[in-house]
């Protein structure tokens, strides 16, 4: 990353826990250890609802208590100890169903991602049509001219993927440089510090989400747009309040708290779905 700007990183599967708070608990030989969440303080119609503990295991074994902002430890530790039987099996059961992430051979039938939502790869051979990529039902329809060998040599691999790959990539790059614009000019009237409309460029980043330079330009990555709006938010706004704060700063994380109260929750989110998104 360069010395001259400052960015929202990558945490696929692989990273370090997303929040600063951790316990841990032991369950038979085994030793758990968990991230904590704690919600911002709640409305009080909301009060009820905002005292529960949620606990919850993602598919990367990582462990996660969402707790109300005054929650103690030893209440926190409870919780997961009532909890830990199904706890435990939760991260054996996702250990025993890891699969490594197989890089795409862009065939019908495979999974790609829009705005959180997944959508099954077609392609289609009509040699009377411009080769496009267009969304429908449920489906990312690719229309080639010629058909391309579906067996899975590497020959033939590496050919499919030439024909296929650039215009998926390029509808990506489409796609993203049309809702970031959109989300970017939502969420600016958070940020009271900016001054007029930040520029911001789409590149493919394996490192990073997005970065800031010192001049307040963005720079977003096209994989993004594969994740929920609310993510693409996040990030968005995490590369506005390095306008003000150009670091990493507790004034920098009161400054996103502020426009984004729930982001630890969002960025979770993003982090759990990183190596999905950014496999090609």
């Amino acid at each position: 990353m360069s010395k001259h700007s400052v960015a929202a990183a990558i945490h696929s599967e692989k990273s370090s826990t997303t929040t600063n708070e951790q316990g841990v608990f032991t369950y038979g030989n085994d030793t758990i250890r968990y991230d904590v969440i704690r919600k911002t303080k709640p409305s009080d119609t909301a009060k009820k609802v905002a005292r529960k503990i949620i606990i919850k295991v993602h598919p990367d074994q990582r462990v996660v208590a969402s707790v109300p902002h005054d929650t103690s430890e030893d209440t926190i530790r409870e919780a997961m100890y009532k909890r830990a039987r199904w706890i435990w099996q939760s991260i054996n059961d996702f250990a025993k169903q890891k699969d490594m992430v197989l890089h795409k051979q862009y065939v019908s039938g495979e999974t790609q991602f829009y705005l959180g939502k997944r959508y099954v790869l077609k392609v289609i051979v009509d040699a009377e049509q411009v080769p496009n990529v267009k969304l429908s039902r449920g489906k990312l329809n690719v229309t080639i001219k010629h058909e391309v060998s579906k067996d899975f040599a590497p020959d033939s691999q590496n050919s499919r993927a030439a024909k296929i790959k650039p215009l998926i990539d390029k509808w990506y790059q489409h796609k993203a440089k049309a809702i970031f614009h959109e989300r970017l000019a939502e969420l600016l009237p958070k940020t009271t510090w900016v001054t007029g409309i930040p520029s911001f460029r789409v590149m493919a980043m394996k490192k990073q989400w997005g970065s800031c330079s010192t001049k307040g330009n963005l720079m977003l990555n096209p994989h993004l747009v594969k994740a929920p709006k609310e993510c693409i938010d996040y990030v968005i706004l995490h590369e506005l309040c390095h306008i003000a704060e150009h670091n990493h700063s507790e004034r920098f994380w009161r400054l996103l708290t502020q426009v984004m109260p729930n982001w630890k929750e969002v960025k979770a989110k993003l982090d759990d779905m990183a190596e999905m998104y950014l496999n090609e």
